[in-house]
This record gives C-alpha cells, structure tokens and sequence, in this order.
C-alpha cells in the first residue's frame, strides 16, 4: 500500500508539471493578445480583466483545497510508517493498522475522483471555447471580406485619404484595388442612380453583353446620351473584371489561411504527441523502479528468513552436540561449573531465535 501511495505521488507530480507547462503556455499567448492594445481599447478589456482576476481567485481556492488535500494524505503515511517502526504483535495493533490503511486509501480514491471530475468538466468548457473561437474567427474572416462594410468605410471622409494604408495593411492586392476603383469610379453603380444602373444591367443582360444593346438601351435611359451609355458599358466591363479577381483573390486568401491553420494545428499536435510520449516515458520509468523496489524488499525479507533458519540449524546442532557430551563420563571437578555456565547460554540462545522466527514470521505473512 505504501509503495503504491508513492507511485501515485509521482504520477501526481508528474501530472502537475505537465499541465502547469501548459498552463504557462496559454498565459503567455494571452497576455500578448489582451495587453498589447491601444488605449483606446483598453475599456473593452477591462472586461476580459475583471474575469481574469476572478478565474486566478478561483485557482489560488482550488490550489490550496488541493494541498490541503495532499498534505492530509500525505500526514497520514507518516502516521502509519512511524506505527510499523514499533510493532506490536496483538490483535489490536494490527487492526489499527489495518483501519489507518483503509482510511488513506479512501483519501486517495476520493481525491483521485474528484480530480477526474473537475478535469472532465475543464475538458468540456475548453471543447466550447475552441468551437466559440471556431465561430468568431469565421466570422472576423466574413468581416474582412465584405464589401458591403468596406463600402461603408469607403464612404466616410477619412477613409478616402487612408483607403490605400487602411486596406493595403489587411487585404490582398486585389481586393485593394477593386475597392480603390469603387472608390474613384462612384461606388458599385459608376455614380449613376440606381433606376438608370438597373435598367442599364436589364438590357446589357438580355443582350449579353453584345453591342446590339445600345439602341434599346437608350430607349430606356431618357436623358442619357449614346457616349454616356458607352462610357458606362466600358466601366461595367472593368468592374466585372475586377469583381471576378477580387473573388479568385479572396477564394486563394481562404485556403492560404486554411492551410496555416492547419499547419499549426498540426505543429501543436506534434507538440503534444511528443509531451505524451515523454509522460508515458516517465510513467514506464517510474513503473520500473516500483518493480525494482518491491524485488529488493522481497530479498530482504527472504535473506532474514534465511538468516533465521541457518541460525536455528545451528542451534540444533549445537544441541545434538550437548546430547552427547551427557552421554560422556563426568567432567573433572574444576570443568564442572563451565559446563553449566555454557548449557544455560544455548538454552538462552534457543530461546531468542525461537521468539525472534516467530515474530518475523507472523508479522511478515511467511507461508511456514
């Protein structure tokens, strides 16, 4: 019981290390993202602030019920060693020790279960963060490749200045472009009103584009001249050209970030099976000397028996001597007191090894 409350010590420490590497890992990405920021941004952390000063109250609690826990189980074995180094060899003695492992055992089963559940429930929080994540981040992407919000930016007086820093810093090269043209060329209508631009989009069209729209077209444009129609045709043209790079562009974007994605989502596993792999290394390494540990304390225990047995051999022989030194005449007077002296000394002698066998072998459990 002992020897697995020390494996289970090690495993324990094992854990820790492992998970507080981890722990140190997400700390640091997350102080480069949420305290890298302007002072402007600064009243949307303060948010993100409060919570992270109550999840690290919420850990210091958790930290020390832990080793409130640990250091009770751990009171406990130093109990129960400092028991076994005075054995008593009664019933009572040896039901409390029995008492006193059941009681640790239970410590560590009950510590054991709680730890699981609260890991288990840590899993499933961190599952829906990573598919929350997983949203905003398409989201953001919906965002950036918008251009209906990129018109909106592009409309305001301080966007026409910066629309080339603005965009340039954040959006492929075409993309930039499309929205510059837009820009100059009066929005996705070429700086008509939207009655004469869907006409307009009505017969090119039906026409499909071909010269032959002209003529119908003007009949439904009323004030708009055959240069004006041509010169509108000729910037449609361009638009269609940029609109279609813009997608190709934005479709080559997506998969170049999808490939990162998933570059990195590899990196960590890697990082990850290789942490595993060491973890398992340690748990074998720490299994092996469990093993070597409990051979060593088996030998001992039968070099003492053996101990004990030689030293009985000789005392019987010693006896079979003293039987025969009976059967010889009597000693001279002056041997006689000698005689005695060293007859009481192997009965002394017997009678230690006698009670010394029967303690070890009651109290280490030796099959006789």
């Amino acid at each position: 019981m002992l020897e697995n409350s020390t494996v289970l010590q090690s495993v324990a420490c094992l854990v820790c290390q492992y998970y507080f590497f981890r722990l140190a890992n997400v700390q640091k990405d997350k102080t480069g993202c949420l305290y890298n920021r302007k002072s402007d941004s600064r009243a949307e952390y303060s948010i993100l602030e409060e919570m992270e000063r109550k999840m690290s109250v919420n850990r210091k609690t958790e930290k020390t019920k832990i080793l409130q826990q640990l250091t009770k189980i751990r009171n406990n074995v130093k109990r129960l060693q400092r028991q076994l180094e005075d054995v008593k060899p009664t019933s009572e003695f040896v039901d409390k020790l029995k008492e006193m492992l059941e009681e640790i055992e239970n410590a560590v089963n009950t510590f054991k279960d709680e730890q699981r559940q609260i890991y288990e429930q840590l899993l499933k929080d961190e599952k829906t963060a990573v598919n929350e994540l997983s949203i905003f981040e398409k989201k953001v992407e919906l965002w950036a490749t918008s251009s209906s919000t990129t018109e909106k930016v592009l409309k305001l007086p301080s966007a026409r200045i910066s629309v080339n820093k603005t965009l340039g810093n954040h959006l492929p090269e075409e993309v930039v472009e499309f929205e510059r043209f837009l820009q100059q060329t009066g929005g996705r209508q070429g700086g008509w009103d939207d009655g004469d631009h869907q006409n307009f989009l009505k017969v090119w069209t039906k026409h499909r584009g071909r010269l032959s729209y002209m003529d119908e077209a003007l009949e439904y444009l009323c004030g708009r001249t055959k240069e004006d129609v041509e010169q509108h045709g000729l910037w449609y043209q361009e638009f269609l050209s940029l609109q279609d790079r813009k997608k190709e562009s934005i479709k080559k974007w997506k998969e170049k970030q999808q490939r990162e994605k998933e570059e990195n989502l590899k990196k960590k596993e890697k990082s990850e099976i290789v942490q595993s792999f060491q973890y398992e290394d340690q748990m074998q390494k720490a299994e092996e000397r469990r093993r070597q540990q409990a051979a060593i304390s088996a030998w001992k225990k039968q070099k003492a028996i053996t101990s004990v047995m030689e030293q009985a051999s000789q005392v019987k022989l010693e006896e079979g001597k003293e039987k025969k030194t009976k059967r010889m005449p009597a000693p001279l007077p002056h041997d006689v007191t000698g005689g005695k002296e060293y007859l009481r000394e192997l009965k002394k002698r017997r009678t230690a090894l006698s009670i010394h066998a029967y303690n070890y072998v009651k109290f280490t459990n030796f099959p006789v």
